[in-house]
């Protein structure tokens, strides 16, 4: 039986997210924190404004915490597909040095021979099961935080009423703009302040 490579790909544990254009509802208010007030001043009622999806992602607090346990997962299961596959490995180098020094007859080979191939399929299964567990994991991380993002946003531009927020990443769909349309800082500052309230209160209960 041949040597088949056991290396598993994990992929990375951020996949690049475009949440696109944000739809925005009018009225109602919303108390922001004073750091907001450049980005207020500069962008206008009516404006067409941005934020950087990127910086969010990174700077935004609470992503911080499904990043790690996912991260922990990533590992766990990077380290339990490893043991299996070195397992596998270990085993059909023993078999193959039998075969070569001629220490099992050609029966008791088939067998073995085919147990390791049911040991192989085995595993491949098991590799792909714990990669698809890994993206279904990052998706719904990515969800969860694409949802707190609008919905912060949402309520953010009751009170600004901007004509339109776009979410630019990596460059698009913002190529070039007045960086007094860019209110990520404001953004930020208030999906923090938010986070912290309620890491606060749930510290409380």
């Amino acid at each position: 039986m041949k040597n088949t490579s056991l290396i598993l790909s994990i992929i990375s544990l951020i996949a690049v997210v475009v949440f696109g254009v944000l739809t925005l509802t009018k009225g109602g208010k919303q108390a922001e924190p004073a750091t907001e007030e450049a980005a207020t001043e500069a962008a206008q009622k009516g404006d067409i404004v941005y934020v950087d999806l990127d910086r969010i992602l990174m700077e935004y607090d609470t992503a911080s915490d499904p990043r790690s346990v996912v991260e922990t997962k990533v590992q766990n299961i990077q380290a339990e597909v490893n043991r299996r596959g070195q397992k596998l490995e270990k085993e059909v180098a023993a078999y193959q040095e039998k075969i070569q020094k001629g220490l099992m007859t050609r029966s008791v080979a088939e067998v073995q021979g085919q147990k390791l191939q049911q040991q192989e399929i085995d595993f491949n299964n098991y590799a792909a099961q714990k990669q698809q567990e890994i993206n279904e994991e990052q998706v719904v991380m990515m969800n969860q935080l694409g949802d707190a993002i609008q919905t912060f946003i949402n309520k953010y531009n009751e009170e600004k009423q901007y004509a339109m927020i776009l979410t630019n990443s990596g460059g698009a769909p913002v190529i070039t703009a007045d960086p007094a349309l860019d209110i990520t800082e404001a953004v930020l500052a208030g999906l923090n302040e938010e986070y912290i309230k309620t890491k606060n209160q749930k510290s409380e209960e």
